[in-house]
């Protein structure tokens, strides 16, 4: 078996330990992506303070852990390395909570798989949610993208890959505000 089959055999098994019936009936993907004034709101890239680089590895992120100014707009450049689809997600743990179970049923529906996106797939059915929500980027391996955020005052907040099984391997980061 090559690598990269077991890398896919491995990461559809992880995926699979948690399927519950909310899983099976998540469609509306705005539990987990939400903007709001608790996590803050889409950045205006004139207001952009400082870029912010983040590698998102097979499990990992780099830096591990963010430290941002209360109402700072940040430019978060993304890149993707490794053998799997990741995402870069800003919100409370509540919401990555809401939204695992959305992204699970991307993956039993075919929509996400461990190593890439079937854009086929995406925008159509239950499971087929299009991922463009202005605090959170989907990266397929190879890919890059940018977030643009300005953050709360007051907010505990935390960045992470909500594929199934990555937050529960340690794939998230917390966001330390700071006045």
């Amino acid at each position: 078996m090559s690598t990269i089959t077991r890398l896919r055999a491995c990461a559809l098994a992880l995926s699979l330990v948690s399927v519950s019936p909310l899983a099976l009936a998540a469609g509306d993907h705005g539990h987990g992506h939400g903007a709001g004034p608790d996590i803050g709101t889409p950045g205006d890239a004139a207001a952009v303070t400082r870029t912010i680089t983040v590698t998102m590895r097979d499990n990992l992120f780099e830096p591990e852990a963010l430290d941002i100014r209360e109402g700072e707009t940040v430019r978060f450049l993304i890149t993707k390395r490794g053998a799997f689809v990741h995402e870069f997600n800003i919100g409370t743990a509540a919401m990555h909570a809401a939204h695992q179970q959305e992204m699970q049923g991307m993956m039993e529906s075919g929509v996400l798989e461990p190593d890439r996106i079937n854009h086929e797939k995406m925008g159509h059915g239950a499971h087929g949610m299009k991922h463009d929500d202005a605090n959170s980027v989907l990266l397929e391996p190879g890919q890059s993208g940018e977030v643009i955020w300005t953050f709360p005052e007051h907010a505990t907040l935390e960045f992470a890959c909500n594929v199934p099984g990555h937050y529960e391997s340690g794939m998230m980061g917390g966001i330390r505000l700071s006045h």
